[in-house]
C-alpha cells in the first residue's frame, strides 16, 4: 500500500505521459494484488486482511449438520427396512408350506409333483383364513370402507393343449387365458364347494398361479426411539411359477410394503413426539446450505471478474493471451462440488421433512440424496488439506493422471466388454455367475480383483467337455491379460503421475504466465503466432493460445 501511495503522490509532478504511467502501474499492482489474494489460504487471507473465514466456519457446521442428520436418518431407515425384511420372511414363514427357511436361487420352495402343488395351493388358503391366530404380530386383514379386501387367485393357462411326448406330438395354441376368483377366509366351506372346477388343474397347460391378498401391520419398534410408528399396507403376491414346464414349479413370494400415518394413535409414559425438534433441525440444515450455495455462488463470479480483469490487462499491455492452464486456475471446481451438494443436502432434507411428517414414504430416494451430499461434503474437505503441500500430493496426482486414466480405462473397456458378452452366451447357461450380462460384469471385475478365483473355476458344470475346456481358456486369458497387463499399467499410469509430482515438488513446478505475473516478472514469451498477427492487426488471436513454461526452483503451488 506504501508503493500505492507513492505512485499516487508521484503522479501528480509529471505530466501526462507519467500520469498514464502512473495510473497503469497502479492498476497493474491492484490486480496483482486481488489475484494473490484470490489465491491464498482461508489463513492466509485472516493475516493479511484480517477478514474472518466464514465460507470454510460455513462449511466446517455444514459437515458436522449434514453427518448429524444423516446418522439419524440411517438409524431410522435401518429400522423401517429391517421391518418389511422380517415381515417378508414372516409370510414366507406362514404361508409356504415346507419351507426351509432360506430361499434356493431367486425362488423360496420348488414343487416336483402334482399332489405337493394342490397341498401348497390350499395350505396358503388355510393359513390366510387363520391368519388371526397364528401371526405373533401386529398383522391383520385389510379393510377398505369397512368391507374385507378378498384374497384373489388367478391361474394363466394356454388356450387348448394336447401333449404326448410319447409319440412326440403336441398340438398347443399359445394364446393365454386368465381365470380369476375371489377367496373369502369366513365362509370357506360353501367357498370350496362351489369352486371345486377350479382346481382342477391341467399342468401341461399352466402357465402359473397367483395368489395376491393385503394385510396391514403397525412398526411398533420406532416407538422406542421417540418417534410415531407408521401404518403399513403389505401387498402380497405368491406365484407358483410353470412357464418352463420342466416338471418343476417354483413358488415365489413377493411384497410391496406402502407406508402411511396412523388414523388413530395416542402414546402415553415416556415416549413423546419429538417430530417438532427434527424438523427444526432439517429446516437449519437447508438454512446452512442455502448460506454455503449463496457464498461459493458468490466466489465463482468473482473469480470470473478476475479473470476477465486479468485477460483484459494481458491483452492491453503484453499483446499476449492468456494460456487455458491458466483460466482453469480461476474455474474452481471445489465451488461447484459443494454448489451440487449443497443442492442435494437441500431436496435430501425436505424429502427427509415431508417422511418425518408422513406425507412422503420415499426413504430410498432420500437416502441417496443425502448419502450423497455427504460423500461430497467430506471429499471437499480435501480442498483445505491441498493448501498445504505435503498433504496436497493426492489432489495433484488425481489430477495429473486422470487424463491418461479415462483414455486407458476406454482401451480398456473395449476388450472388458468383449469378455462381457463372450462369458454371458457361452458360459450363461452353465454357470450361475454368467446367467446375466450384469452378473458377468460384476464377475470378472472380481476376478480381477482376485476374488472368488477358485469358486468360479469349481463351479463350472463339467457335463459338455467342449464348454469346460472352453472356460478353462476364456478364464484363464482374461485373468492374465487383465491382472498381470491391463492392472499392472494402470497402477504404472499413477504411479508415473506420483513420481512426477514429487520431482516437481523437489525442483520446483513449471510457471505460468499467471505466476510469473504474481512474481513481478514481466518477461512473458510471446505467443506463436504473436509476430505475424501484430504486423496485421496488432495483437494476438484470440481463438489461440500458446502457453510456454519454464521450470523454477520456487514450489509455490496455485491451488483452485
Amino acid at each position: 500500500m506504501e508503493l500505492l501511495v507513492q505512485y499516487h503522490d508521484g503522479s501528480e509532478s509529471v505530466g501526462p505521459l507519467g500520469s498514464t504511467m502512473s495510473q497503469g502501474i497502479i492498476k497493474e499492482e491492484i490486480l496483482r494484488d486481488d489475484l494473490k489474494y484470490y489465491f491464498m489460504s482461508p489463513c492466509e487471507k485472516y493475516r493479511a486482511r484480517r477478514q474472518l473465514p466464514w465460507k470454510l466456519g460455513v462449511q466446517i457446521l455444514k459437515i458436522v449438520m449434514i453427518t448429524s442428520q444423516l446418522i439419524l436418518f440411517g438409524l431410522n431407515n435401518q429400522l423401517v427396512v429391517s421391518y418389511k425384511e422380517e415381515n417378508a420372511m414372516t409370510f414366507k414363514n406362514l404361508f409356504l408350506k415346507d419351507y426351509s427357511g432360506v430361499d434356493e436361487e431367486d425362488y423360496s420352495v420348488a414343487l416336483y409333483s402334482q399332489q405337493a402343488v394342490y397341498d401348497s395351493l390350499f395350505y396358503v388358503l388355510d393359513q390366510y383364513r387363520q391368519l388371526g391366530r397364528l401371526s405373533v404380530g401386529p398383522i391383520s386383514y385389510a379393510e377398505e370402507d369397512g368391507k374385507l379386501l378378498p384374497l384373489v387367485i388367478c391361474k394363466e393357462y394356454y388356450k387348448r393343449g394336447n401333449v404326448e411326448p410319447s409319440d412326440d406330438a403336441y398340438d398347443i395354441d399359445a394364446q393365454l387365458e386368465k381365470v380369476c376368483m375371489t377367496h373369502d377366509p369366513t365362509n370357506v366351506s360353501q367357498w370350496k364347494a362351489e369352486n371345486v372346477s377350479f382346481f382342477n388343474l391341467e399342468f401341461y397347460r399352466l402357465v402359473d398361479i397367483k395368489i395376491t391378498f393385503q394385510l396391514k401391520g403397525i412398526n411398533l419398534q420406532t416407538v422406542r426411539s421417540h418417534e410415531l410408528p407408521d401404518c403399513y399396507v403389505f401387498f402380497v403376491t405368491i406365484t407358483f411359477d410353470n412357464q418352463c414346464h420342466s416338471g418343476k414349479i417354483k413358488i415365489f413370494l413377493d411384497i410391496d410394503a406402502l407406508s402411511s400415518a396412523c388414523k388413530n394413535w395416542m402414546i402415553s409414559g415416556t415416549a413423546q413426539k419429538n417430530t417438532h425438534y427434527l424438523l427444526v433441525f432439517d429446516g437449519f440444515v437447508i438454512l446452512v446450505c442455502l448460506t454455503s450455495a449463496v457464498l461459493c455462488t458468490r466466489s465463482i463470479v468473482l473469480a470470473v471478474k478476475l479473470l476477465q480483469r486479468f485477460s483484459r490487462f494481458f491483452r492491453e499491455n503484453y499483446n499476449h493471451k492468456v494460456c487455458e492452464t491458466d483460466q482453469k486456475e480461476f474455474l474452481n471446481g471445489w465451488y461447484v462440488l459443494v454448489i451440487v451438494s449443497d443442492a442435494m443436502a437441500i431436496v435430501g432434507s425436505i424429502l427427509k421433512m415431508e417422511i418425518q411428517a408422513k406425507s412422503l414414504t420415499s426413504y430410498d430416494v432420500c437416502s441417496i440424496f443425502l448419502g450423497t451430499s455427504t460423500l461430497m461434503v467430506w471429499v471437499g474437505v480435501i480442498r483445505y488439506l491441498g493448501y498445504f503441500q505435503k498433504y496436497n500430493v493426492l489432489i495433484l496426482t488425481m489430477k495429473t493422471a486422470f487424463p491418461k486414466v479415462i483414455r486407458f480405462c476406454c482401451c480398456a473397456g473395449m476388450i472388458y466388454l468383449g469378455y462381457t458378452f463372450c462369458g454371458w452366451i457361452v458360459l450363461g447357461p452353465y454357470h450361475e455367475k454368467f446367467e446375466g450380462l450384469s452378473r458377468v460384469a460384476e464377475s470378472l471385475f472380481s476376478l480381477v480383483n482376485g476374488d472368488d478365483m477358485y469358486t468360479t473355476f469349481a463351479q463350472l458344470k463339467d457335463k459338455n467337455s467342449l464348454v469346460w475346456l472352453f472356460s478353462r481358456v476364456y478364464l484363464y486369458s482374461f485373468i492374465s491379460l487383465f491382472i498381470y497387463m491391463v492392472l499392472s499399467l494402470f497402477i504404472a499410469l499413477i504411479t508415473d503421475a506420483y513420481d512426477t509430482i514429487k520431482n516437481y515438488q523437489k525442483n520446483g513446478f513449471p510457471m505460468t504466465d499467471l505466476q510469473r505475473f504474481l512474481r513481478e516478472q514481466k518477461d512473458f514469451p510471446p505467443s506463436e503466432e504473436g509476430s505475424e498477427m501484430d504486423t496485421e492487426t496488432g495483437m494476438g488471436h484470440p481463438a489461440l493460445c500458446c502457453c510456454r513454461r519454464a521450470p523454477s526452483n520456487d514450489d509455490i503451488i496455485l491451488i483452485s
